[in-house]
C-alpha cells in the first residue's frame, strides 16, 4: 500500500515532466535525431550521459523525500530529468511516459567475478577493479553456461499496478522488455582481466576461440529466448547513450507483442581491444560477433575504443549506422574514413571538467575541431559526453560545458 505522502511527491513531479514532454520543442528534436539518423542531418547533435550525479545536488534539487523504496525509484528518475532539462538540457528528448520494466530474468552464464576493488570517493560509483582470472585451463570453459530466460509475470503485473497508481493522469505507463546489452569481451575482461585476455590473445588463441564462440552460442540462445517470449523491447529513445529516433524500425510485419531483433538497435563494442592489431580485431571481434550483428535493424558501433586505424573492419558490420570516435583517436583520420556513410559519433574527453581549472576557452576549442573536421569530410556528427567521473563537485561545468556545445553546433 503506497502511502499518500509519497504518491503526492511522485504525482507532482511526474506532472512537471508531462509538461516538458508536451513542449512542440520535443518533436522539434525527435526529428533532429531522425534526420541525423537517416545521414542527412540538419546540424550536429548533443547529448549528455553516464552524469556524476553524486556531486550534482544544487538547492536540493536531487534530494529525495519518498519513503518507499520503489517509489524513491522513480523519484530519483523524474528528478534526474527535471535536473537535467533546466541545467544541461543539450539535444534530449523528454518523453512523455514512464518505462515499467518486465520482471524478465536471465541466469547469465554461470561465472560470477571476482575482484577487488579501489575507491578514492565513497559517494561515487566509480571504482577500480582488480579482477582475478578465472580461465587459466581448458577445463575452465566448461564454466560458461547458456543463460536462460524467463519472465515472471506476476511481478510484471504487480510494477504495472503500482505504476498505474501513481502515473495515471500525468504520464503513459508504457511497459518495457529487455534492452539487451551484448559485448562479447566486456564481460570476459572481468572474468580473466584484461591483463589476462591479452596474454592469452598471444598465448592461446584457440583457447580464445572456443571462449568466445560458447559466448556469442549463449547471446544468440539468449537472444532466441527474448524474442520466442516476446520480451524484447521495442521503440528506443536512446542507444548507447544518443537518439535512437528512426523511420527505419521497426522492420516490416512487426508486431508489439513479439519484438524481434531486427526491429531495434544495439550496439556493439571491444573496448579492451584498444590495442590490438586490425587482424585480430577482425578475427576475435568483428567476424566472431557477426552472427549477432547481422539480427539486428541498426549497429551502433564502438565506445572508448579508439575505431580510426580500424575502420576498413568495421565497415563489414551490416546495417551499423554509428561509429563511435572516442577521445584517443586522430580525429581527422577518423573523418576521412567514416565520411558520409556513418555518424561520426564524437566522445570529447570529459578530462576537460575534472581539471584543477576549468577552462571555458579549451572546451570550445576541442569542440570547434571536431565540428570543422566533419564538416570538411561530410560527415554527419554527433557530439555524446559521457563517461563523466567527476566535475570536481562544481555542477556549473557541466552546465556551461552544455551552453557551450549547443553554440558550437549553432543549437
Amino acid at each position: 500500500m503506497l502511502n499518500t505522502s509519497d504518491k503526492a511527491i511522485i504525482h507532482d513531479l511526474a506532472a512537471e515532466v508531462a509538461e516538458v514532454a508536451a513542449l512542440p520543442i520535443q518533436e522539434k528534436k525527435r526529428s533532429l535525431w531522425r534526420k541525423l539518423n537517416a545521414l542527412k542531418p540538419k546540424r550536429p547533435m548533443v547529448m549528455i550521459d553516464q552524469v556524476c550525479w553524486n556531486e550534482m545536488n544544487v538547492n536540493d534539487e536531487l534530494t529525495l523525500r519518498c519513503e518507499d523504496p520503489e517509489c524513491r525509484g522513480y523519484e530519483n528518475h523524474l528528478r534526474m530529468i527535471l535536473y537535467q532539462w533546466r541545467h544541461f538540457r543539450v539535444d534530449m528528448v523528454v518523453e512523455p511516459f514512464i518505462r515499467v520494466h518486465k520482471a524478465v530474468g536471465n541466469s547469465g552464464f554461470g561465472v560470477n567475478v571476482r575482484e577487488t576493488t579501489a575507491v578514492t570517493d565513497p559517494t561515487s560509483s566509480v571504482v577500480g577493479h582488480a579482477f582475478v582470472n578465472q580461465f587459466q585451463n581448458d577445463s575452465d570453459l566448461d564454466k560458461i553456461k547458456v543463460p536462460v530466460v524467463s519472465h515472471d509475470e506476476a511481478e510484471t503485473a504487480r510494477r504495472l499496478a503500482v505504476a498505474h497508481e501513481l502515473f495515471d493522469g500525468t504520464l503513459d505507463v508504457r511497459e518495457e522488455g529487455a534492452d539487451p546489452y551484448l559485448s562479447l569481451w566486456d564481460p570476459v575482461s572481468s572474468w580473466m582481466s584484461v591483463e589476462g585476455v591479452l596474454y592469452a590473445l598471444v598465448d592461446r588463441p584457440d583457447f580464445m576461440r572456443e571462449l568466445a564462440r560458447r559466448i556469442v552460442f549463449g547471446y544468440m540462445s539468449m537472444l532466441n529466448q527474448l524474442e520466442e517470449q516476446g520480451l524484447l523491447c521495442h521503440h528506443q529513445s536512446l542507444v548507447h547513450c544518443t537518439g535512437a529516433c528512426t523511420d527505419e524500425l521497426p522492420g516490416p510485419d512487426f508486431d508489439p507483442e513479439r519484438p524481434r531483433t531486427k526491429d531495434i538497435w544495439m550496439f556493439g563494442l571491444a573496448q579492451m581491444f584498444s590495442t590490438v592489431s586490425p587482424a585480430v580485431f577482425e578475427e576475435f571481434e568483428i567476424d566472431m560477433c557477426m552472427p549477432i550483428f547481422q539480427r539486428f535493424g541498426l549497429v551502433y558501433y564502438g565506445c572508448c575504443d579508439p575505431l580510426d586505424r580500424k575502420m576498413k573492419e568495421v565497415r563489414k558490420i551490416p546495417n551499423v549506422r554509428k561509429i563511435s570516435m572516442s577521445p584517443w583517436v586522430d580525429e581527422d583520420l577518423g573523418a576521412s574514413q567514416i565520411k558520409g556513410d556513418y555518424v561520426y559519433s564524437r566522445k570529447p574527453t570529459p578530462a576537460l571538467l575534472a581539471w584543477d581549472d576549468f577552462s571555458e576557452k579549451e572546451v570550445r576549442a576541442n569542440l570547434q575541431a571536431t565540428v570543422d573536421t566533419c564538416a570538411c569530410h561530410g560527415c554527419p556528427l554527433e557530439l555524446i559526453l559521457k563517461d563523466i567521473s567527476t566535475v570536481r563537485y562544481q555542477p556549473q561545468r557541466l552546465w556551461k560545458w552544455a551552453e557551450i556545445a549547443m553554440q558550437t553546433v549553432g543549437g
